[in-house]
């Protein structure tokens, strides 16, 4: 039998792999919480991230023992799934450095990721990804770290396009609250929460351009948080506006009860996920040719939307059925590259008439 091409071989070859983040991020400020979301974690699976916060999470003068402690969990056995990341100060504060070189010395090599907080423009952007690189250097860290970057000034989010290209920089996270505040009250409050926050104008604009920006340039556009704790439908449905209206992928929760309701708003539904199924099946039969599929033509565009659809999917913990499991099984089984699998021109013609 010929060997089979994995989806992500034939649908995008050496095209820049998306990150494979998971659908929400939970953000902790001290060790208790982060214990518990580290609980949780291993009871979901790896569904979300945790953030270990040393900005806000941080005691003022204290930020260096914060930062040693937050460490000390991220490279820890609790640490199951080697998703969790950290936030430190921004580029203005005298902590940020010292809060680099600490959580790369302690948890460098098991860091998923580190969020630079109210870049004011590229430049501080820029900065941070330098700094980083030269602190993981000295370290002899064999490894970039991947950079979250919070778009919450209106200098950031002029630059977002630029921002979203520097190097190491994985998704573009847009901070709401602080979005509004940086406004001098030309925003009013109610755009701190829904409905607001997602029909302002202003509050629009930004969003809009922050994640065609990231998606651009193939990274994670991820919505900041919603005010809403205690209500799971009201959380659920700002996770929902968020990804179908806006495009963001990811989403921050600030309590654990947010987290369950945001992974499952950004799971695609059953049928989505069984229609992909079914044609990626076909297709792959095809050789990656054009198919007919319920009366309907499919080629390579529909097949990397399909394929991205059932990458959320897998990615957000969905019930995925064998056929679909099996993609993200181990590929020995799977020829490594399009010249490796037999050519499809034979059956194209056929498989593009129905035949």
């Amino acid at each position: 039998m010929s060997a089979r091409l994995h989806p992500s071989v034939a649908l995008h070859g050496a095209v820049q792999a998306f990150p494979a983040l998971p659908p929400c991020v939970h953000y902790a400020g001290s060790e208790r919480f982060v214990r518990k979301a580290l609980v949780l974690q291993r009871e979901m699976g790896p569904v979300f991230d945790v953030a270990c916060d040393c900005e806000d999470g941080a005691p003022v003068g204290e930020e260096k023992a914060h930062a040693m402690t937050m460490g000390a969990l991220i490279a820890s056995e609790e640490n199951a799934f080697a998703r969790v990341g950290a936030r430190v100060h921004d580029v203005n504060h005298p902590a940020w450095q010292s809060e680099l070189d600490i959580l790369l010395g302690e948890a460098g090599d098991r860091l998923a990721f580190l969020t630079l907080p109210k870049a004011r423009s590229a430049a501080d952007v820029q900065r941070f990804s330098d700094t980083v690189r030269d602190h993981a250097l000295r370290r002899g860290l064999q490894r970039t770290i991947p950079l979250s970057i919070l778009i919450e000034t209106p200098g950031a989010a002029h630059d977002a396009w630029t921002i979203a290209a520097v190097a190491g920089v994985v998704s573009l996270d847009f901070g709401t609250l602080d979005f509004v505040s940086a406004h001098h009250g030309a925003i009013p409050a109610a755009a701190m929460q829904s409905p607001g926050q997602f029909d302002h104008p202003l509050m629009r604009q930004a969003k809009c351009e922050v994640a065609a920006a990231a998606l651009a340039h193939s990274i994670v556009p991820a919505h900041g948080v919603t005010l809403a704790l205690d209500d799971p439908a009201r959380v659920h449905g700002d996770a929902r506006r968020a990804r179908d209206e806006f495009g963001f992928l990811r989403m921050w929760s600030i309590h654990p009860k947010q987290i369950e309701p945001i992974v499952r708003a950004f799971q695609p539904d059953a049928h989505e996920v069984a229609l992909a199924t079914d044609i990626l099946v076909c297709a792959q039969q095809a050789h990656w040719a054009p198919i007919r599929h319920e009366g309907k033509l499919h080629d390579r565009a529909s097949y990397r939307y399909y394929w991205a659809l059932l990458e959320r999917a897998h990615i957000a913990g969905a019930e995925l059925p064998p056929a679909a499991s099996a993609f993200f099984a181990p590929r020995s089984q799977y020829a490594n590259t399009e010249r490796d699998a037999p050519s499809a021109r034979a059956v194209r013609g056929s498989a593009a008439q129905g035949g």
